[in-house]
């Protein structure tokens, strides 16, 4: 399964997988499952889960119902219906040691630098535990990876505790300290209502107000999860509910007129969960419900609500001493900081060590736009596959979906270029433009666009990088069939032509 060591710090593999994550774990299983047994993961970390590893802040779970967040080839008795952290971590390290893909995982194994060799038509990865060669290379690293760390004068010198939401410091205690909270994202509207009774005082930063829907969460009943494990069809029946329920909301976000229901809904929950008219204006948004991230929570209004807790509508300008100050004048006393303020959204953390051909950089071909066919080939890096690429999620799209229906596209793109004959395919040019064309032009009517080119789905030129403009079932068609005229066809070198077959077959 791991191949053949060709000398002390070189390995030669068919497939790489970089990073072991949600994707990383899909990807091994889903390699495995298509005959693929010569696979090695990197994993720079000393254990698997990606963002469910590196998340640990109280609170931290699933916005989309459990059983949408799951493999379909692996269905999980979740404990309740939005599943938290801890359980999905353990999840996703049963799931790979049940299919056996743990084994292929390497641990501790950054990807340093990532070349297309063109000579060889393979990928050398040079990391800090020797060098690997493959035929393919799978990024499987995801959008939410790296921290966004917000600019702030003052805040290099603040002499209390200062970390940010995905980097959570333990060993910073909360009781009876005063806080500052600077974002208002999904990661506050989870920890808050956890920190909110041990602190002394929270100050709660918020540049944009955010449109929260309710969130039904509550446990599931042992005998219910016993039913379900013991009726699958009932247990489909539930999913699908779920899952319908997911696509029945994304309907409004491509078609903004439909969009008053929804907000409607919004905004009573807000009426409901806060009495205090002036607070209710402060955190009403201005934007359309969907053109920035969908937020469901249950306990984050009523934790603004706590006598302890201060809203201040307005970003953090400056921090003196320790004092934290409002671009509206508001100065107020903390002893910790807490920076929940986000992650650079689809900026793919190897991009600058990814070289493709002539030596690119990834990063230098994405410094005008992020961009990929299908959100998973870009033009120039041959034997190349991105999970979760541009463009591929929504507002409502639970991702196990959609990195299955890229994964039966990755899996049946590397069956053809193992049985064809062909060394390398690399997606043509026009194929990723005409792609990009359709999809920013059918993004342009959408909710999704309306945020002014600013916000959680836009990339730095204020291009939309983020959003499927699309239903989730137009994309699991979409990604169904593999379209071989949508790449260039590379035959071997002479000297390789021998381990050749059926090489007459491939379109060229």
């Amino acid at each position: 399964m791991t191949g053949e060591r060709s000398d002390s710090d070189r390995q030669d593999v068919e497939v790489v997988v970089i990073g072991a994550g949600l994707s990383g774990v899909a990807a091994l299983v889903a390699l495995r499952r298509a005959g693929f047994e010569d696979i090695v993961a990197l994993e720079k970390s000393g254990r698997l889960g990606g963002t469910w590893r590196d998340n640990t802040y109280p609170g931290c779970g699933c916005d989309v119902p459990s059983m949408l967040y799951e493999y379909s080839f692996a269905p999980h008795a979740w404990s309740r219906c939005f599943a938290g952290r801890s359980e999905i971590l353990d999840y996703l390290e049963s799931t790979a040691a049940t299919h056996g893909v743990d084994r292929a995982i390497r641990y501790d194994t950054e990807v340093l630098s990532s070349r297309w060799d063109p000579d060889a038509h393979r990928w050398e990865l040079r990391t800090t535990s020797g060098t690997y060669t493959a035929r393919a290379v799978i990024v499987a690293t995801g959008p939410w990876h790296r921290p966004r760390h917000p600019d702030i004068p003052g805040l290099d010198t603040f002499p209390g505790t200062v970390f940010h939401s995905a980097r959570w410091d333990h060993e910073a205690d909360l009781t009876g300290r005063r806080v500052a909270v600077v974002g208002t994202g999904a990661s506050t509207v989870q920890f808050l209502p956890e920190i909110q009774p041990k602190a002394a005082h929270v100050d709660v930063f918020q540049s944009t107000p955010q449109w929260v829907l309710p969130k039904p969460d509550y446990p599931l009943p042992p005998g219910l999860r016993r039913f379900l494990g013991h009726h699958p069809a009932a247990r489909r029946a539930l999913r699908g509910l779920h899952h319908w329920t997911q696509e029945a909301i994304g309907v409004p976000l491509r078609h903004p007129r439909l969009l008053g229901p929804l907000e409607a809904l919004a905004r009573l929950h807000l009426r409901t969960s806060v009495p205090d008219r002036a607070l209710r204006r402060a955190l009403t948004p201005t934007h359309r419900l969907g053109g920035r991230r969908l937020i469901t929570s249950g306990t984050y209004y009523p934790a603004l609500t706590r006598p302890n807790v201060r809203l201040h509508p307005t970003r953090v300008t400056a921090v003196e001493g320790s004092d934290v100050i409002g671009a509206d004048g508001t100065r107020t006393r903390a002893d910790i900081i807490v920076l929940a303020t986000g992650y650079h959204i689809g900026e793919i953390p190897l991009a600058d060590r990814l070289h493709g051909v002539g030596g690119t950089t990834l990063a230098r071909t994405w410094a005008d736009s992020r961009r990929a066919y299908l959100g998973t080939s870009v033009s120039g890096y041959p034997n190349l596959f991105l999970l979760i690429g541009p463009n591929l999620l929504t507002g409502t799209t639970a991702v196990p979906t959609v990195l299955e229906a890229q994964l039966r596209y990755v899996t049946t793109a590397l069956t053809h270029l193992r049985t064809s004959g062909c060394a390398a395919l690399d997606v043509r040019p026009e194929a990723e433009e005409a792609h990009q064309q359709a999809l920013h032009e059918a993004l342009r009517t959408t909710v999704y666009n309306t945020a002014g080119g600013t916000g959680y789905y836009f990339g730095r030129p204020g291009v939309n990088t983020f959003c499927w403009p699309w239903s989730t079932a137009r994309l699991v068609k979409r990604l169904h069939a593999f379209t071989p005229d949508a790449y260039t066809w590379t035959l071997p070198l002479p000297a390789q032509a021998g381990r050749a077959t059926h090489a007459s077959s491939v379109r060229s």
